[in-house]
């Protein structure tokens, strides 16, 4: 008798026949094969894998197949909206149509993105009314009547009242219309509850057999059962994010902002101002305690001012709950809604406060935030057993990433049977790609070291045409390289914070000859394929900041090995990602410029750095840069 197919097989079969159906003509790229068999024994063995996958593998097909073959409700969580829409507007239409086996899919987001019909009511009812806001940018509960009949028409037509299908309402009004999972009652409790635009993408999501979400929503999922329907498998793309996105999602948070929105709330709902006003004097006891504290990590906890203040907020959030839950029964719809979504809000600051207040040594506790509103923040120094138990323990996973750093089973908490994999990339590096150290300049650390830098990326700039994606490690170094270069070069500079990243983005690549400087959001999920981006310049080695109170609690556990162990496989992996801007497609050329010579110099990790990147040509000539840029303007002319 012939052997039984195995699953892998199948899998690169239907892949085969998938790819050979893409508008390029679908060549066959080995580490994708490699990728997709990995994938399926994983899935095989209710196993677990980590692929290392890098630009133009085709990774998420990759997945996708193996996935949608299994015919197990699957998870496919990502970073980024970009890819996010790539899974859902694409790939995954992509193989309803060319994958002989019938599935579906839906997206999911966070309860917030979905517009709220019963606050939606209440504005319309109510032309002023304080809702929950917690920032201090809150200046209003009013919303003009204009505004009112755009969201209502919104309202009417949208399919999904996903806020991303409306660009034109701001975040402000957007607070509004939307509630949070801490504010919603629930379906059952809520006069709009039959109507629920967020229910409704809950329910699809339930029925889909894939499911894609954003990694923020998944990580919270991991500490709240209740949030992701009922999987069996989950794939999680750009993974060197996971360790950091779960850690925020398990912290807790406890400002100023946040009981004044629960007083507020409550003030809503009640005649009675004394519980509201008692919670507001106690917020402004806990900016007193926390303010000066600002930038500081609590080693031991709350101190006495701070957790007098905290007891203090919690005695007050108690009285506003037993204000509450006095509201009758036989007080309109609209009320009591009200009512219960102030009491949840009231619910969670009390459990936070209860979670900060006697910390163990497994958190790290700090304050943050601006001056007009500091927060009392609280997160576990390491994720690695809360992820074994209510994650790897419960189901089969895939891990992948262009860039994994070293050591991420163990970190990630994934069972020591878990399989490993870098198929690499199919991108001609060694021939498309320029790595430039200019080791003439300055260490970083010298005072002469930006103005010598600034000189560098005018000159590189100049030899570019612009075209010029320049990446640096905070807002004073973008800001002052922009205004040292404004006016001495004939091309358009665009720089973050002068727009909407997305736009931002459309104008770079719409534009040849435009170049963007920007900071850490735009070293990942940036894609700029094509001529516009001739050159990457990354400002110095991304090493994170030594005051960062989650960081500076894991370098304590790790003791003498911690540069080697925390340190340096981030800024290694943030440094691939970076570089990875350059070269998105196969025809792509140009030079990643990386403007810190210890890239060179330093012999204790330099080959560390290097060897996280792609296989580029490496040079520390500016000549033989300004040849090969020159060649790429050559090359356009003569076409």
């Amino acid at each position: 008798m012939p052997a039984a197919v195995s699953f892998a097989d199948l899998t690169a079969e239907a892949l085969e026949a998938v790819t050979s159906s893409l508008p390029a003509g679908g060549e066959r790229r080995e580490g994708q094969v490699d990728m997709a068999r990995a994938v399926a024994d994983a899935i095989e063995t209710d196993g677990h894998a980590v692929v290392q996958a890098g630009t133009g593998t085709g990774k998420s097909l990759a997945y996708l197949v193996p996935a949608v073959l299994s015919d197990r409700p699957t998870v496919i969580a990502t970073a980024t909206k970009a890819l996010q829409d790539q899974l859902a507007g694409k790939d995954l239409p992509f193989l309803t149509d060319h994958l002989d086996v019938p599935f579906r899919f839906a997206v999911l987001k966070g309860r917030s993105n979905y517009l709220c019909l019963q606050r939606l009511d209440e504005l319309e009812a109510d032309d002023r009314l304080d809702l929950d806001l917690d920032d201090t940018e809150r200046d209003s509960g009013s919303i003009d009547s204009d505004t009112l009949d755009e969201l209502r028409a919104f309202a009417t037509t949208s399919a999904t009242g996903d806020r991303s299908e409306l660009e034109t309402i701001d975040d402000r009004t957007w607070r509004l219309v939307s509630v949070g999972r801490d504010e919603c009652p629930g379906a059952n409790r809520c006069p709009r509850g039959d109507d629920c635009l967020a229910e409704k993408a809950r329910h699809q999501a339930a029925e889909a057999d894939i499911l894609v979400v954003n990694l923020h929503l998944y990580a919270l999922a991991i500490t709240v059962d209740a949030v992701l329907p009922e999987h069996d498998l989950v794939m999680i793309d750009e993974a060197h994010q996971l360790e950091d996105i779960v850690a925020e999602a398990a912290g807790r948070q406890i400002s100023p902002a946040r009981v004044q929105a629960a007083a507020r709330n409550t003030a809503s709902v009640l005649v009675d101002m004394e519980p509201s006003q008692r919670a507001e004097e106690s917020a402004t006891s806990l900016h007193v305690a926390l303010e000066p504290l600002i930038g500081e990590r609590l080693l031991d906890g709350p101190d006495a001012e701070v957790g007098k203040a905290l007891d203090d907020v919690r005695a007050a959030t108690e009285r506003l709950l037993d204000a509450l839950r006095a509201v009758p029964e036989s007080a309109p719809a609209d009320t009591r809604t009200k009512a219960l979504r102030a009491r949840q809000v009231a619910t969670g600051l009390i459990d936070d406060i209860d979670a900060v207040r006697w910390p163990t040594d497994s958190e790290v506790m700090w304050v943050d935030g601006p001056a007009s509103n500091p927060g009392l923040r609280s997160t576990p120094i390491a994720v690695d057993s809360l992820l074994s138990e209510n994650l790897w323990a419960k189901r089969a996973g895939v891990l992948t990433s262009a860039t994994l750093p070293p050591k991420a089973t163990s970190r990630l908490g994934l069972p020591d049977d878990t399989a490993t994999l870098d198929v690499g990339s199919p991108f001609d590096y060694q021939n498309n790609a320029l790595l430039y150290c200019p080791t003439h300049l300055p260490d970083p650390r010298n005072e002469g070291f930006r103005s010598a830098q600034h000189a560098e990326i005018e000159t590189l700039m100049a030899v570019a045409g612009g075209r010029t994606l320049a990446l640096f490690t905070s807002f004073s170094a973008m800001r002052e390289a922009v205004e040292r270069l404004e006016g001495r070069l004939p091309w358009k500079i665009l720089m973050q914070g002068d727009g909407a990243k997305n736009a931002l983005l459309r104008d770079f690549v719409e534009d040849e000859e435009t170049s963007l400087f920007a900071t850490m959001s735009f070293w990942q999920g940036v894609d700029a394929p094509g001529r516009t981006c001739s050159l990457v310049i990354i400002d110095r080695i991304p090493f994170p900041r030594p005051n960062e109170p989650v960081l500076q609690a894991r370098r304590d556990r790790a003791g003498k090995a911690a540069f080697g162990t925390i340190d340096l496989p981030r800024a290694a992996t943030l440094l691939a990602q970076g570089a990875g801007r350059l070269i998105r497609s196969s025809t792509d050329r140009g030079v990643v410029a990386v403007l810190d010579p210890r890239l060179a110099t330093a012999r204790s990790y330099r080959w560390e750095l290097i060897n996280a990147l792609p296989p580029m040509t490496r040079t520390k000539d500016r000549d033989d840069v300004t040849r090969f840029l020159q060649e790429l303007r050559d090359d356009e002319v003569g076409q």
